[in-house]
């Protein structure tokens, strides 16, 4: 998911006004820095912290898609690891818990009735929340 870039309705509704603007005087000033060179001055500040802002999110956006292809890339491995470690000893044995493994006979597995049940119960949940 990438992040939006931003833009500026302000800046462009500046860029219009600057140019009428300029074609009336192109050295209006109205004192109390309201002039057209200061207003040129803030457009292009805002068009460049724009651009800074703009540039940025691209290299976060970079760097978030190579620590989701790492963290993959590492999920694979523990798991790779984890079977290795089970197919060696075995997925009763001390060496695969302390691998991080849990033993076969400790896995609790819900029976089918229980399991549709929960489904149902979920579901009734999920509607009262709709609902309210």
């Amino acid at each position: 998911m990438t992040l939006p870039k931003r833009s500026s309705r302000i800046l462009e509704k500046a860029q219009k006004r600057a140019s009428g603007l300029e074609a009336i005087d192109p050295n209006l000033d109205f004192g109390n820095s309201n002039s057209l060179q200061n207003m040129l001055a803030q457009i292009e500040q805002l068009r460049s912290k724009l651009h800074t802002h703009n540039s940025a999110l691209a290299v976060i956006d970079a760097s978030r898609t190579e620590i989701d292809q790492l963290e993959k890339s590492l999920s694979v491995l523990c798991e790779n690891l984890l079977m290795s470690v089970g197919g060696k000893y075995g997925k009763e044995s001390p060496e695969y818990v302390m691998a991080g493994g849990v033993l076969k006979s400790d896995r609790v597995r819900k029976g089918t009735i229980t399991r549709i049940k929960t489904v149902a119960e979920q579901a009734a949940v999920k509607s009262n929340e709709t609902a309210e």
